[in-house]
């Protein structure tokens, strides 16, 4: 490979996240909070860095990046941003160990939304819109992104959008790969837009309107507020989040098809509708199993915290607006669900993917189907395509990673010293990218008392889930270093 060609990528990529801190800059100037000196060092030390890997590595043009290159790339690039990312919350305070202001980046970049603060509200508004415009760009993703910038300097984008779209078949909108990063980029910053007037219009500050639109179309689920969305006590505000989040959870190609003026495509799309109907299905169970047992006083509160929670884990956001460790259990074990499900394909969700699932439950109704029908010659479809082979291996071997990994990987934190149930959700929370789980880790704790060893492992959880697991692995393969 040619790793002074990714190096000099992946400098580009933090010279651009040190440019992006300039934004969190300008409003901790505006408060003329003490976030303005480690932003500002934080800034010369990102771009001193990917300018310096910009220029040392710096080759002729290029026109392709070989598969291989490209999935370096994103692994190499995003545990970059992740590094550099962490520096304005590490320069902040001396309180901050690495350990935890990198966990907070990655969670960040990666829309996990784990925090290992106690106390949020004590952080300057320049961290606090850091901490909420890292999870902005890693929504869509940085190395999207970046594809819509590279074709600039000579490097072709679409083993990077193979490699980092969260998608088992990419939607390339456009031939030319720039321009579907454009488009995407387009959409997502349209619904910020949409988002953040409505958010206003609801009687929210605009610093807040901001940094929760920033946080709800990444999924990503940092609130500037200890008590999360539940701070606001506004059902306007719980409406409108409910809404975006279901926005953000389904295919970024279904909204630029609807803004061209085919709002039937969601009804069309076999992933979206599967997506919705588990969405009302879950919504209904919940509503009804604590309308039971009377968790609260009417239907109508009953509906408006369960469809929050439902929709805040399936969509793998983490926001929440209850202690749904309260509820009965058959609502926990529905969330629970939710954490590995995820949202559609070409989401800014994370988990599993309702699109790998769907394919997954043709596959196994198909081979039932087999056995009563041994001769028929029978093909799975979505959407009126069949499903190629090379794609139903893929979406296997992607489900086989994820339980074995999450299986070994939570057996390691119990090692570590984690308990059971938190150690099982912690996985499951990171791995997907969902945020908060159970046991200590639920939605009015956090991550600081977990042991440092197994905030390392978490962050690997992070990075594995939103780089949709192969890109990660791929480095212990053997045959990968061969030439």
């Amino acid at each position: 490979m040619r790793w002074r060609y990714i190096l000099y990528i992946v400098g580009t990529l933090v010279l651009f996240l040190g440019f992006s801190m300039l934004l969190p800059l300008a409003f901790g100037l505006y408060y003329g909070d003490r976030s303005v000196p480690p932003l500002i060092k934080s800034i010369g030390l990102t771009v001193s860095a990917g300018a310096l890997l910009f220029m040392s590595f710096r080759k002729r043009r290029e026109e392709n990046i070989r598969q291989r290159e490209g999935m370096a790339i994103v692994a190499v690039g995003w545990t970059a941003v992740g590094l550099f990312g962490a520096l304005p919350f590490y320069l902040a305070s001396d309180s901050w160990y690495f350990v935890d202001a990198f966990f907070e980046s990655v969670s960040g970049l990666t829309t996990t939304g784990a925090t290992i603060l106690t106390d949020i509200e004590v952080l300057p508004k320049g961290l606090l819109m850091w901490r909420s415009f890292i999870q902005w760009l890693g929504g869509m993703g940085i190395i999207v992104l970046s594809i819509a910038i590279l074709p600039f300097i000579g490097v072709g984008g679409m083993q990077l959008y193979k490699a980092e779209v969260p998608s088992p078949v990419p939607d390339k909108l456009k031939p030319r790969i720039r321009d579907t990063a454009v488009i995407l980029w387009k959409v997502y910053a349209l619904f910020s837009v949409i988002e953040i007037a409505l958010l206003m219009l609801g009687g929210m500050t605009f610093f807040d309107a901001v940094c929760h639109a920033f946080t709800t179309m990444p999924t990503g689920g940092f609130s500037t507020h200890n008590d999360s969305i539940t701070h606001f006590g506004s059902l306007y505000v719980d409406v409108v989040i409910i809404f975006f989040m279901i926005m953000a959870g389904i295919n970024f190609s279904l909204h630029y098809q609807m803004l061209r003026g085919r709002p039937l495509a969601f009804w069309k799309d076999g992933e979206c509708r599967f997506f919705l109907a588990i969405v009302g299905a879950f919504v209904l169970l919940v509503t009804l199993d604590i309308v039971r047992h009377d968790v609260y006083v009417s239907l109508g509160e009953s509906l408006r915290y369960g469809a929050f929670q439902v929709v805040s884990m399936i969509t793998t956001t983490g926001y929440a607006t209850a202690d749904y460790e309260q509820w009965p259990a058959m609502s926990q074990v529905i969330l629970f669900t939710c954490m590995f499900l995820g949202a559609s394909a070409g989401s800014t969700g994370g988990g599993m993917k309702c699109l790998r699932i769907l394919i997954c439950f043709k596959y196994c109704y198909r081979e039932l189907f087999l056995l009563l029908h041994p001769r028929a010659v029978t093909s799975i479809k979505i959407g009126g395509k069949t499903v190629s082979d090379d794609v139903m291996r893929s979406v296997l071997g992607f489900l086989a990673l994820y339980v074995g990994l999450f299986i070994i990987t939570a057996i390691v934190l119990g090692g570590l010293g984690v308990d059971f149930v938190t150690a099982f959700s912690a996985v499951a929370a990171t791995i997907g990218n969902v945020g908060p789980g159970f046991g200590s880790i639920g939605p009015v704790e956090n991550y600081a008392h977990i042991p440092y060893a197994a905030k390392w492992v978490l962050i690997w959880c992070m990075l594995l889930g939103r780089l949709e697991i192969f890109t990660v692995l791929i480095f212990i393969v053997p045959e990968f270093w061969r030439k």
